[in-house]
């Protein structure tokens, strides 16, 4: 649930006026819907609450061809909710009740999935309990699927996760908070994804906003620049930018194109308001 209006509120503060929007979101849901219209095979899963919302975002979902048999009805917890403010300059402010997500087990996710679809990459992200990512991406890595991590919210990961992450998209607050180091520049961002990959990880993404990614992997290591644009919502760019590279990757693109693929489709987004909404399609980033 969206509120745009000029400037973010002050601890204590109260604005008045601006424009309510409502839209599906959710870290997981928002790359799903990116992936999909950018030409992917998507299957999600996820647990959403017996209700109103969750009844439409599985409605919305099969509507953009993706494939929900695998999302879980919780019986006693609502779908998860955000609220977000977005100000004139397009920057948000958001808080998250995770409700169902915050209940998504490991016992929701038979090692069916994973055995009889042909997948090539698991993406995930941290709106759902640690412990379901690092099942979930032991499980897919041991079965040579490329597990992609997009680490947001910010929160301290595991080894064990890292060993059976093939490539992690962190921000700069993100990576900050997996390393302790404050990314200022070229250097101190090459720093903190060489201490990432010696925690195991193979490859390195970190996003920069508009100032592009940095890219530390097998293939290629330097800055992929972004695209200048007018932002007007910012949210869920960095959910466009992961599905888009999901996608990427999994056509065979090398990392530099795939992160050039990504940053279009994120250029895309932040000029338009919504989450899911503001995903572009193939047609749109050639």
């Amino acid at each position: 649930m969206v509120i745009k209006t000029k400037k973010l509120p002050a601890p204590g503060e109260t604005i008045l006026g601006g424009t309510f929007l409502m839209n599906p979101g959710g870290k997981g849901a928002n790359q799903a819907v990116a992936a999909e219209r950018l030409g992917g095979k998507v299957t999600f899963i996820t647990k959403r609450g017996n209700d109103l919302f969750g009844n439409q975002a599985v409605g919305l979902l099969m509507r953009e061809g993706i494939d929900t048999q695998h999302v879980v009805k919780d019986g006693e917890l609502p779908s998860g909710v955000a609220l977000i403010i977005v100000d004139s300059a397009g920057e948000n402010s958001i808080v998250v009740a995770p409700g169902s997500n915050g209940n998504l087990v490991q016992e929701d996710i038979p090692l069916s999935i994973f055995e009889t679809v042909k997948f090539e990459i698991l993406l995930l992200q941290l709106e759902i309990p640690i412990s379901t990512v690092e099942f979930s991406a032991v499980t897919a890595s041991d079965l040579n699927i490329k597990v992609i991590l997009n680490p947001a919210p910010a929160c301290k990961l595991s080894d064990t996760l890292l060993k059976h992450t093939w490539l992690i998209t962190p921000n700069e607050i993100e990576t900050e908070t997996i390393t302790g180091v404050t990314i200022t520049d070229i250097t101190s961002a090459e720093h903190a994804a060489a201490l990432i990959q010696q925690r195991g990880v193979k490859n390195v993404i970190i996003t920069l906003g508009e100032a592009g990614a940095f890219v530390k992997s097998e293939d290629f290591t330097g800055i992929v620049p972004g695209v200048k644009v007018i932002p007007v919502d910012t949210t869920a760019a960095g959910d466009i930018f992961n599905g888009a590279l999901a996608v990427a990757i999994s056509e065979g693109k090398g990392m530099k194109d795939a992160v050039v693929f990504a940053n279009l489709a994120a250029s895309i987004s932040v000029t338009r308001m919504g989450a899911q909404a503001s995903a572009p399609y193939r047609n749109e980033i050639k």
